[in-house]
């Protein structure tokens, strides 16, 4: 469902409203429709996955579909990463799941949606998990994390589990384009594709994303050069030519690359390095055990890096090593 609302982010303009509407979570949609046919047996839910998923959009769509026009008033959101410990469940979720309906006789019961909840302390989750038992005829909990591994085992036997993945980039692009057509918005050559790498699967990134291209795009048009200066990252094609030079032996050109890299285009090492990770893999003429080899270099100064090492002497020797990598294994031609 579009919202008219545009001081709105699209990620939240664009958000399903109802389960009909949330894509690319078959599977899961249909098992919470067959729960909500019959609301009372619904048990409490725990949603895992990575983020951008659609763990909150699919709890918000319940709420509603369950609680109607007065879904707000009886659902109580909460981040489990900004109030951690027990006293917020002591004193806000205990205090919640005992709120009276009052006249609303068409409400089963309140519902908490709880956020981020595999960051709740140890003695929060014990709390937690026996408000969850004494409260079932009045409350039903939703809760969202990002590795449901951090939750206590009494929680989980509790909960129905639902594993969410991340979207497809078949999905991702469809959305995109569904947005970037109700905005006016013309998605030129390479530019979702470059959004999608980005993105990792996650929709939320990839419509925030959008949006800040679009207000850096011109003429209502995004091209791949657009999406590259607003991730902070160059062409693609010059970080994998840098990299076959230096595996070729061309450790001097390679060199100019890199420095040019980090002066001109502002990135710094880990940026680079992430670069380099990502084109590795698409050189076709490497063999997977050189890629192996190659990715072993990479992670080594990447862990020197992260420690405080100098970005571009740290650079510098790793181009130097994958040099003498190419030459021991012969040049290798470039593309």
């Amino acid at each position: 469902m579009e919202k008219t609302n545009d001081s709105l982010m699209w990620a939240e303009k664009y958000r399903p409203q109802t389960l009909d509407e949330v894509a690319n979570l078959k599977d899961i949609i249909d098992s919470l429709k067959a729960f909500l046919r019959n609301p009372n047996t619904m048990p409490h839910l725990l949603f895992a996955g990575m983020p951008g998923t659609g763990k909150t959009t699919v709890s918000l769509c319940i709420a509603r579909q369950l609680l109607g026009p007065s879904w707000k008033t009886f659902t109580l959101e909460l981040n489990a990463s900004d109030e951690r410990g027990i006293d917020m469940v002591r004193d806000r979720i205990k205090q919640f799941s005992r709120y009276s309906r009052g006249a609303f006789a068409s409400i089963p019961y309140v519902i908490i949606i709880l956020d981020e909840c595999d960051q709740m302390t140890a003695s929060a989750q014990t709390a937690l998990r026996r408000i969850m038992e004494t409260s079932s005829h009045t409350c039903r909990f939703i809760l969202i994390c990002n590795y449901s591994s951090k939750i206590i085992e009494p929680i989980q036997s509790r909960c129905a589990i639902f594993r969410f993945s991340v979207s497809q980039k078949e999905e991702i692009a469809r959305y995109l384009e569904s947005i970037a057509k109700k905005e006016h918005l013309n998605l030129l050559h390479g530019a979702t594709e470059a959004i999608l790498d980005y993105s990792q699967g996650d929709l939320r990134r990839a419509i925030n994303l959008l949006q800040t291209c679009a207000v850096y795009g011109s003429k209502g048009n995004v091209d791949e050069k657009t999406v590259l200066q607003v991730i902070g990252e160059v062409s693609p094609a010059q970080v994998q030519l840098m990299l076959v030079k230096a595996l070729n032996g061309n450790f001097i050109e390679a060199r100019e690359m890199m420095y040019n890299l980090i002066t001109i285009y502002g990135l710094s090492g880990s940026d680079i390095l992430r670069q380099i990770h990502k084109e590795l893999f698409k050189i076709s003429h490497l063999s997977d055990a050189d890629k192996a080899e190659i990715e072993s270099i990479i992670g080594e100064y990447d862990f020197r890096i992260l420690e405080g090492a100098n970005d571009d002497i740290q650079l510098s020797a790793m181009l130097a090593q994958l040099s003498r990598f190419g030459k021991a294994k012969g040049k290798l031609n470039e593309q």
